[in-house]
């Protein structure tokens, strides 16, 4: 006695509903991939692409009372802004924060500059620079 097969012919009758879903959530999954592709493009560019200012910390020199810090920033001709630089203390709390202005038209800046702090300082962190 032979069985009879439950498979509708092949071709017949069209995609079954599991290849429709399959073929849907490729389309979905596409669609999600360029939205996320296009997000990440948008807030790199606006991360590197819109920083006109970066800067580093060469060295620092700390003091009972300040901390001496050695800024290189680079910047586009025309761009002004600051940097915001911050030092702690031995125990991780923070001793002092400043801003420094850059206005010049250099696009290289070696600058010296002096962070007052509440009491030693044992770091020099640079925390970001932002274009006015």
């Amino acid at each position: 006695m032979s069985t009879a097969s439950t498979k509708v012919p092949e071709g017949r009758y069209g995609r079954s509903s599991d290849e429709r879903a399959d073929h849907r959530l490729r389309i979905i999954g596409a669609v999600l991939a360029a939205v996320l592709l296009a997000l990440v493009g948008y807030f790199a560019y606006h991360y590197v692409g819109q920083n006109k200012i970066s800067a580093e910390v060469i060295t620092f020199d700390v003091q009972q009372n300040s901390v001496k810090v050695h800024l290189e920033v680079h910047k586009d001709a025309d761009a002004t802004g600051y940097c915001t630089v911050r030092s702690q203390a031995e125990n991780g709390s923070e001793v002092g924060r400043a801003d420094f202005h850059f206005d010049t038209r250099a696009t290289r800046i070696d600058k010296v500059v002096t962070l007052r702090t509440t009491s030693k300082g044992t770091t020099a962190e640079l925390l970001g620079c932002h274009a006015d």
